[in-house]
Parts: C-alpha cells; structure tokens; sequence
C-alpha cells in the first residue's frame, strides 16, 4: 500500500505531461525556424537590419511578467486569494503590454521599409516573431480564463496544478523569447 502512494506521489499529473510534449513541440518548430535562418542568411539577398529598441524594452516587460506570476503562485500556495488574483491581473496587463510593444516595433520596422515580402531576411523576421508573439497571445488568453476561474464565486477548489500550468507556460514563453532576441540581434 504505502509503495502503491509513493509510486502515485512521483507520477505527473496528466495535464502537466500533456503541456510538456507541447512545449517540446513548440522548441522543435523554433529549432527549424532558426536553423533554416542560419541557413538561408547565407544567400546573396539577405538583407541585414536591427532591431528596434522597444524589443528590448518589451523584454524587460515579459521579464517581470515572470516575476509577478512567481509572486501570484506564492500567494495561491498560501491561499491568499485576493494577492493572487491582483499578481495574476498585474501579470496579465504587463503580457498584453509586451504584445502592445512587439506591435510597435513591427509598426517601427514595417515604416522603415522591413516589410514581409520585401526580402527573405525580413520574411523569417516576421514568421518567427509573430509565431512567438501569438504563443504570447495564447498565454494572455489562458491568463484571462485562470483570472476569471480565481474570481468565479462557485470554485472555491485549491487546485495547484492549473496555476502550475499557468506558471510554466508563461516561463517557457518568457524564455523563449529572451532566446529569439538575442538570436535574432546576434545572428544577422
């Protein structure tokens, strides 16, 4: 019996391993992406350009977006659920004020004259962010429905594992983020 609950303790919740192979998905396909950059930037059209500004300052934003969902888990542990339900809008505002941002710099790009089919170079730009920035999107929808579920009067459950979910999503985007600008400022 007491071998049957340790073996049970270590198994991981179906959700979470469902969210991990997803998440795997989701570095393989930035793999290819950024590999068939490397590739393609070899091409005697590639057209080198910087990136704006704000993508950095953006980065800033999604850093501490992780910050303040690490403070909202801590809050739910503790069950103090009106601090958990503010760090969680708090995480919220600052994700959809990266996607605000990210639109900005592209507003910045595309009047610059880096527009989506003008060169190849500018092409990957656009899939590869864009393709990042409706994960983000995914993950501010997901946030909005966790807010919501914390603010619903008929759920009075402590259940961990959606905050966990929440959590780690939100990590992964942060950190593959902070991967693509520095692969896109360093590989040009």
């Amino acid at each position: 019996m007491i071998a049957v609950m340790k073996q049970e303790k270590k198994r991981i919740h179906p959700h979470k391993f469902t969210l991990w192979i997803a998440l795997a998905s989701i570095v393989m396909m930035f793999a290819g992406f950024t590999s068939a950059y490397i590739v393609k930037r070899n091409l005697a059209n590639w057209i080198t350009f910087d990136l704006p500004k704000i993508f950095w300052y953006s980065t800033a934003v999604i850093i501490m977006s992780s910050i303040t969902i690490i403070i909202s888990r801590n809050y739910f542990r503790q069950r103090e659920m009106k601090q958990y339900r503010l760090w969680l809008a708090v995480t919220l505002v600052l994700g959809i004020a990266f996607v605000c941002m990210q639109y900005i710099g592209f507003a910045q790009l595309w009047r610059g004259g880096v527009t989506l089919t003008k060169n190849v170079s500018f092409s990957f730009l656009y899939i590869i962010v864009g393709l990042h920035g409706l994960h983000v999107i995914g993950g501010i929808i997901a946030l909005i429905i966790v807010l919501i579920k914390a603010y619903s009067v008929k759920v009075k459950n402590y259940n961990i594992v959606p905050v966990d979910l929440m959590n780690t999503y939100w990590h992964f985007v942060d950190l593959l983020w902070i991967y693509l600008l520095i692969f896109l400022s360093m590989i040009r």
